[in-house]
C-alpha cells in the first residue's frame, strides 16, 4: 500500500468574474500551481475555502506545509504602511487578511513554507518587510512586467539572470551561482524584513529570492515562477523536489507522533 502523500494548503484568490456588467465572486486557484505541487513536490494540493485567520491554526495541523501562490493582484499598501499609487492595479483584501498570519504561523509551527511572486511579497511584509508598488517607475531599475498580449510561452520564457549566493540552497538547486529566470511582476521588495537572507538578486540589484533565518524548516521564496513548466527546468524541479521532502519530512514525523501516542493510550489502558 501506497503512502499517502503529504498534503499542502494552496490558499485562493478571491476574484470577481464575469462579463457584460454582471459579476460573481469566486475563489480561484491556478492550474499550473496545482499541478507543480502535485507532479514536481509529489505532495496533495488543498483548498480551504472561506478560511479564516482563526481558523489557522487548526487547519495547519491537517496540513504537512504551505504554498504561497502568485496572482494578478498585490498586495495592499496599507499592510506596509502606504498608499496606493496606482488605483487600477488589483488588489486581493480578503487574501490579505489570512495569508498574512498564515506566514507567521508556518514559521511559529514549523510549517514548509515556499513563497511564489506574491507570495514572495507577503512573507516579506508579513513579516515587517516593505514594497515597491512600481518597479519600473524607480530609476536605475528595469521593467519587471510581462509584456501584454504575448503568448504565455513568450510571457513565461527566461527574462533575465538572477545571482545567487554560493553558500545558499538556492544555489545547489540552481547547480551554479547564475541562473535565468521568467519576469511576471511589477511590486517587488523595497525593505527586506528582518529575519530574511536574501539569496538571489536580479541584475538591477532587486531581491529575487530569500530564505528565513534560523527557520525550523523549509523557509523559501522566490520572485519569479518556477511553476510553470517545472518538469522542463532542473532548477525550478529542484526547488519543487526540496519542499516536497520537507512537507513529507514534516508528514512522517506527524504520523510517528500519532502512532506513539496511540502505543501510549494502550499501554495506559493495559
Amino acid at each position: 500500500m501506497k503512502k499517502p502523500l503529504p498534503m499542502v494548503w494552496l490558499p485562493a484568490d478571491h476574484r470577481l468574474l464575469g462579463s457584460d456588467g454582471r459579476t460573481m465572486p469566486f475563489l480561484v486557484l491556478g492550474d499550473k500551481y496545482a499541478r507543480a505541487v502535485k507532479e514536481s513536490a509529489q505532495a496533495q494540493p488543498v483548498v480551504f475555502p472561506l478560511a479564516e485567520a482563526e481558523q489557522i491554526a487548526a487547519l495547519l495541523d491537517c496540513v504537512d506545509g504551505v504554498m504561497l501562490t502568485g496572482s494578478p493582484s498585490n498586495v495592499h499598501p496599507s499592510h506596509f504602511g502606504a498608499e496606493v499609487e496606482n488605483t487600477a492595479l488589483p488588489l486581493d483584501p480578503q487574501r490579505d487578511a489570512l495569508t498574512l498570519h498564515l506566514v507567521r504561523a508556518c514559521l511559529e509551527k514549523a510549517v514548509p513554507l515556499l513563497g511564489i511572486c506574491r507570495g514572495f511579497q507577503e512573507i516579506n511584509v508579513a513579516l515587517g518587510g516593505s514594497l515597491h508598488q512600481q518597479v519600473q517607475n524607480l530609476p536605475g531599475m528595469q521593467d519587471h512586467r510581462e509584456t501584454a498580449g504575448q503568448s504565455y510561452e513568450m510571457q513565461y520564457a527566461p527574462s533575465h539572470p538572477v545571482t545567487i549566493a554560493a553558500d545558499s540552497r538556492m544555489a545547489q538547486w540552481a547547480g551554479g551561482l547564475t541562473a535565468q529566470v521568467n519576469s511576471l511582476h511589477g511590486q517587488g521588495i523595497n525593505r527586506l524584513a528582518p529575519g530574511l537572507r536574501a539569496v538571489a538578486h536580479a541584475p538591477d540589484g532587486l531581491v529575487e529570492a530569500f530564505e528565513v533565518r534560523d527557520a525550523a524548516s523549509f523557509a523559501v521564496a522566490v520572485q519569479w515562477h518556477p511553476e510553470w513548466r517545472t518538469p522542463q527546468n532542473t532548477f525550478y524541479s529542484a526547488l519543487f523536489a526540496a519542499f516536497g521532502d520537507a512537507c513529507r519530512a514534516r508528514s512522517e514525523a506527524s504520523a510517528k507522533r500519532a502512532q506513539t501516542s496511540s502505543l501510549h493510550a494502550v499501554t495506559s489502558e493495559e
